[in-house]
């Protein structure tokens, strides 16, 4: 059998996931597990762009292992799944640097993603921020990756890594894939509050590792239809956060579908749709803690990273050997160092 083309993708570690994630990317990174050898990076030195205090750092470690816990309760298996820590492996910053000179400063600012970014975080626009997707670009071709799955938000950045890929072939001999990339409708949940898209910092979010209780109270109090001040007034359902939590969770499609008629009839209250949900939600999560009480205090999170790090590390070494040997740089030290080590020789 053929060996399986190679998938990267991978997240910054700012801290548990949320339902928001589940549905954007967690589900079609389960679904992908057993088609592609995956790769999934813990991008510390990326969250460094816009979160660099000693304060965001000291967090990483925790953030780390409650993003893994919650994917591997999600479905990924780690055992088909190498999950690996961007600053455990050198080399990386290595390839970044190699690349550095394969693009120029107007391509990269040419990129409103950038400029997106660090208006979100209140910043001017530091070099680290410029170069990321250069950063990304060594943290696909590392691994060899073939496939990074994106939001039609993020496209322009894997189009540089094939735009650095492509140079450097071109430059020096085929060395590296120009990984394709798999364009995903990133569906967007709005938060509990109905005004935003779900977020941790904005305390809208229903989150992976909720209990029942917990989830019966967020629910209890989600925004809906605010001009439906009683059950018999009929309520708008397009928009409505409750509803849109039901489309996309609730496996019944004939209860929402009811549920909606009775709503835009005024013949339901928010009370028993919201019931409804918290019931659906927490079937959802259910199997969720089950896995999650497995791995939660056992150790085996930071053993899967160091272990996925490891091999990712070997892959790395490999890569990056290629692409010096294909330069000419692997024998320029060892030229020098010899021709110094002669003359001490000779002298004495």
């Amino acid at each position: 059998m053929a060996d399986k083309k190679r998938l990267l993708t991978g997240d910054r570690p700012t801290g548990k996931l949320h339902l928001g994630h589940l549905v954007g990317s967690i589900y079609n990174r389960v679904r992908l597990q057993d088609q592609y050898e995956t790769y999934i990076l813990v991008a510390d030195l990326h969250m460094l762009t816009t979160k660099n205090s000693p304060e965001d750092i000291a967090e990483i470690d925790k953030n780390a292992h409650d993003m893994l816990l919650d994917q591997i309760a999600a479905g990924l298996d780690p055992d088909k799944v190498t999950f690996y820590m961007q600053s455990g492996i050198p080399e990386i910053h290595e390839m970044y640097t190699l690349f550095q000179s394969l693009v120029t400063v107007p391509r990269l600012e040419r990129l409103p993603s950038l400029k997106d970014m660090a208006r979100d975080a209140n910043i001017e626009m530091p070099l680290a921020l410029l170069g990321y997707p250069v950063l990304q670009a060594a943290d696909i071709l590392c691994v060899r990756g073939d496939l990074v799955p994106v939001g039609k938000d993020n496209e322009a950045h894997v189009e540089i890594t094939r735009e650095i890929a492509r140079r450097f072939n071109f430059l020096y001999g085929e060395t590296l894939p120009v990984p394709d990339v798999m364009i995903g409708e990133v569906p967007t949940l709005v938060g509990t509050d109905g005004q935003a898209k779900m977020s941790k910092s904005l305390s809208n979010a229903i989150f992976l590792s909720d209990d029942p209780k917990t989830v019966e109270k967020k629910v209890a109090g989600m925004f809906t239809d605010p001009n439906r001040v009683r059950a018999d007034i009929p309520g708008t359902v397009e928009g409505n956060p409750v509803f849109q939590y039901h489309d996309a969770f609730n496996p019944d499609t004939a209860e929402v579908e009811d549920l909606k008629t009775r709503y835009r009839a005024g013949k339901v209250g928010d009370v028993e749709v919201k019931e409804k949900l918290a019931r659906v939600i927490n079937a959802v999560l259910e199997p969720m803690h089950a896995r999650r009480a497995r791995y939660e205090e056992s150790g085996l999170i930071e053993e899967i990273i160091v272990r996925g790090t490891v091999k990712a590390r070997a892959e790395t070494q490999q890569t990056l050997f290629a692409m010096k040997k294909a330069m000419g740089l692997t024998g320029v030290w060892n030229r020098i160092r010899r021709k110094v080590e002669k003359r001490e020789k000779k002298a004495n």
